[in-house]
């Protein structure tokens, strides 16, 4: 059973209006009600894309559009709002299906990035795009102590693309050569392949996570190689 939604509207720093709102998107669709949070992750999606991308064109003034592109990509993603999630403890106020819930649902990362994107897209329909700026960039700041492009998580994969393309002319494979787990626990692990060799391997949460850590490995790789 889900917890007193008061409770995470006092954590949000704000109070709806319309409670079907924020009903709706803590509704996972496994709930099996004539709504569900999904078109309200749409809208907050947009929404949190356009808030941080002004919030960084407005800190880093000096920073071309390349460099604010990979930090927005590095806030504005399944793992940035997994984390925001989390600092609200939003897994315990989600409506889900017992099926859903016995799988570990309120743990799973997509799930509740899913259901961040959705409060943020109902607070924009009640309240405007001040208010949920106020709210999102709140969390951002409480939750990145720096926002950098350093100290946030690294676009490895675009990385060792440009690397390959203006190296070989061609661009690295993924490929999953193994997953271990039950579902709510799965990891995988991805190897990066350049010219038909194996560069490197790494395991992940998800396949995107692995991807990552094993393109991190292979940027070392080939910037030795060039040492």
């Amino acid at each position: 059973m889900s917890k007193n939604i008061e409770v995470l509207e006092e954590k949000l720093g704000y109070k709806f209006k319309n409670k079907k709102l924020i009903i709706e998107a803590l509704t996972h669709k496994s709930h099996k009600q004539p709504y569900d949070n999904e078109r309200l992750e749409f809208l907050g999606d947009a929404v949190l894309d356009l808030i941080v991308g002004e919030y960084l064109f407005k800190k880093f003034k000096k920073s071309d559009e390349g460099k604010l592109s990979k930090i927005r990509a590095s806030l504005v993603n399944e793992a940035g709002f997994d984390k925001l999630a989390r600092s609200l403890g939003l897994g315990e106020y989600i409506y889900l299906s017992n099926a859903e819930q016995n799988n570990g649902g309120r743990e799973k990362s997509s799930l509740l990035s899913n259901a961040f994107e959705a409060i943020m897209g109902a607070i924009y329909l009640e309240a405007g795009l001040g208010v949920v700026d106020e709210i999102a960039i709140k969390l951002i700041e409480k939750n990145h102590k720096e926002i950098s492009l350093d100290s946030l998580f690294c676009d490895f994969k675009t990385t060792l693309q440009e690397l390959t393309q203006s190296r070989f002319g061609l661009t690295p494979e993924y490929k999953v050569v193994a997953s271990r787990g039950p579902d709510h626990l799965k990891e995988f692990e991805v190897a990066v392949i350049i010219q038909d060799k194996e560069y490197a391997r790494a395991i992940g949460k998800s396949k995107k996570i692995a991807q990552q850590e094993s393109a991190k490995i292979a940027v070392g790789i080939l910037n030795k190689e060039t040492n």
